[in-house]
């Protein structure tokens, strides 16, 4: 009997401890997961490989996207990448697509991904939004699970849609406004890109506790030195380069940079410029730069791996970040510029938010008007004139790269809120 009651006693004592150390189980809904071997955001790939270095279990359910690497081998796939488990429903995505394709494959993954909300095993839900369906899944764990919930917005959806005019049905906008605030208040955190999407989240539920957790640099890998890009032409040999690394949409409006470019040709500058990335503005745009007479000077590279643009970032002069003028864009946290910093590369940047503060306040670029390409080029002739100007530009970017949007700092910060919130 003692020996029995020994041995109860013992195993007893070894679930005890093997409970308290089983590591917490993160489960994340976020469409459009990539690593560096793609032209995308890696930004849950470097958060999430952080998390499980140190321990935790994490799941991402995703869906391909034609900027990323991560693609379907069947309706439904799974995948680990360095310790995440990927869950990838083959609902893809582009912004080449029209909106009603896109919100129609939204809608399937969000659906879809309410078989996993439910029967996975997890200790958190993630839905990082947009767009604003990601809820859906996230919802259905915290309400029939009870599972502790956190809700990222990248972005402002539904108000962005509803300014740029992509949502202009009455019903569908009163709708999505009220999914929206909904999230929110269920949320126990909502994470934030940006000090001016935190302000149109608590906008809409002002009692709803926040954190801001921005796009962050990749130190490490924007820090090798020394080589030379794979797809440098003989022309562009020799002259200050600029770049512009991300999507060629309708809201990113890089007519402003082709139009500031032909202007600082007009005013005798040499310089040479390429457009990484692709969209359904990119035929335009190309169109553009012939009739300006910018088609010895400007080249478009397409989609290429983020470890390649890393070697074009090496030789670039300044980067371009643009949106068009709207309230809600000027939210914005664009990748593309916390991949510039990290390279110690000032960008050029017309949107009037948090970015032009920050530009303001640390000297890491230069502020041009949206609607002025005589902007833009006093901008470029400083940038190629003045090159002691850009670089110490170039040097602060890095040191806000190190510091305030480390990807370290800010895995680190993240997980010490889930922590919080798991208990």
């Amino acid at each position: 009997m003692k020996n029995s009651h020994r041995f109860l006693l013992a195993r007893f004592k070894k679930t005890l401890k093997s409970s308290k150390t089983r590591s917490s189980h993160i489960l994340i809904f976020y469409q459009y997961f990539g690593t560096p071997a793609g032209g995308w955001s890696t930004r849950f790939y470097e958060f999430a490989k952080r998390w499980v270095n140190a321990g935790y279990d994490v799941t991402i359910v995703t869906s391909p996207y034609y900027k990323s690497d991560i693609k379907a081998s069947g309706f439904i796939s799974k995948k680990e990448v360095e310790g995440i488990k990927l869950i990838v429903i083959d609902a893809p995505d582009s912004n080449k697509s029209g909106i009603l394709k896109r919100a129609f494959n939204a809608l399937v993954f969000a659906l879809c991904s309410i078989y996993y909300a439910l029967t996975l095993p997890h200790d958190l839900v993630l839905g990082s939004s947009g767009p604003i369906t990601i809820g859906i899944p996230a919802l259905a764990s915290k309400i029939f699970r009870k599972k502790p919930m956190i809700f990222e917005v990248r972005d402002l959806w539904p108000r962005g849609g509803i300014e740029l005019g992509k949502i202009t049905n009455p019903l569908v906008i009163k709708f999505s406004l009220w999914f929206e605030s909904f999230c929110y208040k269920n949320a126990h955190c909502v994470v934030v890109c940006s000090e001016g999407i935190e302000a149109g989240v608590r906008k809409v539920s002002p009692e709803t506790q926040t954190l801001i957790i921005p796009n962050s640099s990749d130190v490490k890998l924007f820090s090798q030195e020394g080589i030379i890009p794979d797809l440098l032409p003989n022309n562009l040999w020799g002259f200050p380069l600029f770049l512009y690394i991300g999507s060629l949409g309708l809201m990113d409006d890089c007519s402003q940079i082709v139009k500031g470019l032909s202007q600082a040709k007009q005013l005798g500058v040499q310089f040479k410029m390429a457009f990484i990335g692709d969209g359904k503005e990119r035929e335009k745009l190309e169109e553009m730069v012939k009739k300006m007479g910018l088609n010895e000077d400007v080249i478009f590279l397409g989609l290429i791996p983020k470890t390649e643009v890393v070697k074009w970032l090496k030789l670039a002069q300044a980067t371009f970040v643009t949106f068009m003028d709207f309230p809600v864009l000027h939210t914005s946290s664009p990748n593309k510029m916390f991949d510039s910093f990290a390279a110690g590369v000032p960008i050029i940047q017309s949107t009037g938010g948090w970015i032009k503060e920050l530009i303001g306040k640390h000297n890491v670029g230069w502020n041009v008007d949206p609607g002025s390409p005589e902007s833009f080029a006093v901008a470029i002739k400083e940038a190629v004139e003045k090159p002691e100007i850009s670089k110490i530009k170039g040097e602060n970017a890095k040191k806000l790269a190190q510091t305030k949007f480390s990807r370290d700092v800010l895995a680190e910060k993240y997980i010490k809120q889930i922590q919080e919130i798991i208990g």
